[in-house]
């Protein structure tokens, strides 16, 4: 009963607007039902592990002590989030308040490397990441990793398959340098519907979440629950056939939404192949999502015509999602929310062909605000919404 009136206690100051005036304890005490005195125990528990800060705020011309003012502390616990990605390594350290202190993004050909030197990469990263965040004051209590791969249900902390990175059973601990800072992994579409629900003004309780960068992945989000699937395998949209006597897979299947509106089948219909993972030398050099979005807002023919293609694709496998699921929406984030000027309309003229059976509004398909930050973001909130749920994960002292 503690745990949860702790956690009851840090959710009211959290959710508090820094802008309103002052949050006292006695209004933490009649926002949340609590006494008074139960609300004090709690409140110097919690600024005892370190998740709460106390200050004397001026006199407001009221008889009697000035007011002192609750808040979620910027400095102490944080949240480390890693990424690999086909391309390129990051991390970010989010403070208890969700707040993002550390960005770090570096290009990296991952595919077809050793898991073990990706790996000690991404771990040096960390440590960089993590020394930055000490110099702000900030501790990290637990990090999370997220690869575009299926990461089983449970504790395993293994990859199971990652082909876009040529990865297979793949134990982090096992590559790990450092075995006291070993991230727990989790596949980045679901990371990035999380920050998407954790994030966005307004976000659906019910969506499919869907994303590409060098493969396409979706997660879906119900009643404000990641669904994972029977044993984590849910979300592998880039593998939904959308044209079943179609082109060969890497997968062995024919047909896969990703040979058709996928970053290399993008760049491929552009004429741009050259610029798609794997590409070396200094003609190839340069973001090729960037370039798409430069080259189509220049009116480039081939360019226009590939996006076009790769969002009826899209509409295509979504129009099934959405007969499946009946989501109250549908989220484009990673690449697609950076192309989403010429994605939108294909897949919205898809899906108003096809989702015949129940009302369907072009507004309920949208585009993240956070880009290709939202896997790494999302790995980095994981900690803290957890020591949100639960503050006595937190050292006292």
């Amino acid at each position: 009963m503690r745990r949860r009136n702790l956690s009851v206690v840090l959710g009211a100051v959290s959710a508090h607007d820094p802008l309103a005036r002052p949050l006292s304890r006695a209004d933490v005490a009649g926002r949340v039902g609590l006494t008074r005195a139960a609300v004090s125990s709690l409140v110097d528990e919690l600024i005892g592990r370190g998740a709460l800060t106390e200050a004397e705020t001026a006199p407001d011309g009221r008889v009697g002590r000035p007011g002192r003012a609750l808040s979620v502390r910027d400095r102490g616990p944080a949240g480390l989030g890693l990424e690999i990605g086909v391309t390129h390594l990051g991390a970010c350290v989010v403070d208890l308040r969700g707040e993002p202190r550390v960005w770090r993004r570096v290009d990296r050909a991952n595919a077809g490397r050793p898991a073990g030197q990706v790996l000690a990469e991404t771990a040096a990263l960390a440590a960089e990441a993590e020394a930055e965040a000490r110099d702000l004051g900030l501790r990290v209590e637990g990090r999370v990793l997220a690869v575009p791969g299926v990461v089983p249900n449970g504790p395993a902390g293994r990859v199971e398959r990652a082909p876009n990175l040529g990865w297979h059973t793949v134990g982090i601990a096992d590559h790990w340098p450092d075995p006291c800072t070993v991230p727990e992994p989790e596949n980045e579409a679901n990371l990035g519907a999380l920050a998407e629900y954790w994030n966005a003004e307004q976000a659906e309780q019910t969506f499919v979440h869907v994303s590409a960068d060098a493969g396409i992945g979706a997660a879906l989000v119900i009643d404000g629950r990641l669904f994972r699937g029977a044993r984590g395998f849910a979300g592998e949209l880039g593998h939904v056939p959308v044209h079943p006597d179609g082109v060969r897979c890497a997968c062995g299947a024919r047909g896969c939404l990703e040979q058709y509106a996928g970053q290399a089948a993008v760049l491929r219909e552009a004429g741009l192949a050259q610029h798609g993972p794997g590409a070396a030398g200094p003609a190839e050099a340069g973001d090729p999502v960037a370039l798409l979005a430069d080259r189509a807002a220049a009116g480039h023919a081939p360019t226009l015509a590939a996006l076009d293609r790769a969002g009826r694709a899209l509409g295509l496998a979504l129009a099934s999602a959405v007969d499946l699921i009946d989501p109250d929406g549908l989220v484009l984030g990673g690449t697609y929310a950076e192309l989403a000027e010429w994605l939108l309309p294909p897949v919205r003229a898809e899906l108003g062909e096809r989702v015949t059976v129940r009302p369907w509004a072009p507004e309920a398909l949208r585009p993240s605000a956070l880009g290709r930050r939202g896997p790494v973001l999302g790995a980095a909130q994981t900690t803290v919404r957890r020591i949100m749920a639960d503050p006595t994960l937190l050292p006292v002292g």
